[in-house]
């Protein structure tokens, strides 16, 4: 058997080399996460269509109920996401990427037999519960990468998942005229199922009994030593989500006030929103390969303050253009934001507990992406639009100054270096 120490030393092996198949891994994450990200976004542009077609017919009942539809996936996500997370650490990652890819398959596809609305919101909030392939395979990318990579491939990943946000619409918007909603909802299922096929195939993980064994016995929150440096990225997570979705439900109505034509608001609008996916999925595998060279920590608090210097001119743009450009700037900021996030958890937080507190990130940002559009629209329509870019602006660069405040100080010497209190026996990959 091998002794305590030899153990010990393994562990903090493997934790640096990270697995075998971790460039497997992370093509097959990619794929998985873009596919399912496509089919839970296809249904936005034809949803409040299919509430009326399931007998909503009163205007402010159907739009009522599609928030509701809509919303009811990210509530239940942000509730159990750091369950899943913690039985990833005990029960293997690999097992919670087959659960989630089987469990979206059934209820996308069930949606299209959907007979009422309420079998549609609760199906939606079954895909909440049982799903989370994206942020299930952050984890097993952040905990199977070697650290010296680690930032760069969950930038690849990161892409991946916005190119599915911005893809999934467009399909979305396409498909069901050609074959109809419920027809849609079926395709979606088959492609997550095709997504499940290949995880459980393809996807290989090297299983650890010391680190099963470590997450039973502790895991979680009391296993971190320094919890500084993890509070800052739950907060930062949440406040990046916040930022990019305070905008959204003024976007129109700002874009109506500087464009002339009134038959292309609609249209810019849709190309201001699109900029800063687009900027984010140019940038975030560069920006976590610069965070793997120089620190990540560098890398957070220059891209929350680049982005909030950003926000300042969108208050007082006068034409399309202007806002187009900024906010494609500002995408390119944020891009590397959820890699470096991701990135310093797994360097902060012991393997044994890496997937209950990714989990807890993804909740953060998810209470971010509610939080975001509510207050951003209270403020909009109470205060001013203006008031909106202008008081993000002040969130981020005070997230700027948070984040460089509790950096670790052995990361200004060596950014590789593990946080405070991560030791050789707690790194065990």
């Amino acid at each position: 058997m091998m002794s305590s120490e030899n153990r010990s030393h393994f562990s903090a092996s493997c934790s640096k080399t990270g697995s075998i198949y971790w460039k497997r891994n992370l093509a097959i994450s990619l794929v998985g996460s873009f596919t399912t990200i496509v089919a839970m976004t296809l249904l936005l542009p034809f949803l409040p269509l299919y509430v009326e077609e399931l007998g909503v017919k009163d205007h402010a009942a159907i739009v009522q109920w599609s928030g509701i539809a809509y919303g009811a996936t990210f509530l239940a996500a942000a509730l159990v996401a750091p369950i899943w997370g913690r039985l990833g650490d005990i029960y293997g990652r690999k097992l919670m990427l087959v659960r989630a890819s089987l469990g979206m398959t059934l209820a996308i596809s069930l949606m299209g037999m959907a007979g009422n609305v309420w079998q549609l919101v609760a199906l939606r909030l079954f895909v909440g519960l049982a799903g989370g392939y994206a942020s299930g395979s952050m984890v097993l990318v952040a905990t199977q990468t070697p650290k010296d990579r680690s930032a760069w491939a969950l930038g690849v990943l990161s892409s991946g998942i916005m190119a599915g946000n911005l893809v999934g619409p467009l399909i979305g918007g396409a498909l069901p005229p050609i074959i109809g909603i419920r027809a849609t909802f079926l395709v979606a299922g088959g492609m997550i199922f095709l997504a499940f096929l290949a995880t459980i195939l393809l996807i290989k993980e090297e299983k650890s009994p010391a680190r099963k064994q470590a997450a039973k016995a502790s895991g979680g929150w009391k296993s971190i030593g320094d919890k500084r440096p993890v509070i800052a990225m739950l907060a930062t997570g949440m406040l990046l989500m916040f930022a990019n979705m305070s905008i959204e439900p003024i976007i129109t109505v700002y874009v109506a006030q500087i464009v002339p034509v009134a038959d292309q608001v609609t249209m810019i609008s849709g190309i201001v929103m699109s900029a800063a996916a687009l900027g984010s999925i140019l940038s975030a595998s560069r920006l976590g390969k610069l965070a793997d060279r120089i620190g990540h920590w560098p890398v957070i608090s220059g891209a929350l303050a680049v982005a909030g210097l950003l926000l300042i001119p969108q208050a007082f743009v006068t034409s399309s253009w202007q806002l187009i450009v900024l906010r494609f700037l500002m995408g390119l900021a944020l891009g590397g934001l959820l890699p470096c996030i991701a990135a310093v958890i797994r360097h902060s937080v012991p393997d044994s507990g890496a997937g209950s507190i990714l989990g807890l990130s993804i909740s953060s940002q998810y209470i971010g992406q509610v939080a975001g559009p509510v207050l951003g629209g209270f403020v909009g329509g109470h205060i001013g639009m203006p008031a909106v870019f202008l008081g993000t602006s002040v969130l981020l660069l005070g997230g700027a100054a948070y984040a460089w405040m509790v950096r670790p100080r052995d990361a200004e010497t060596n950014p590789q270096s593990a946080s405070p209190g991560t030791s050789a026996d707690q790194l065990d990959a």
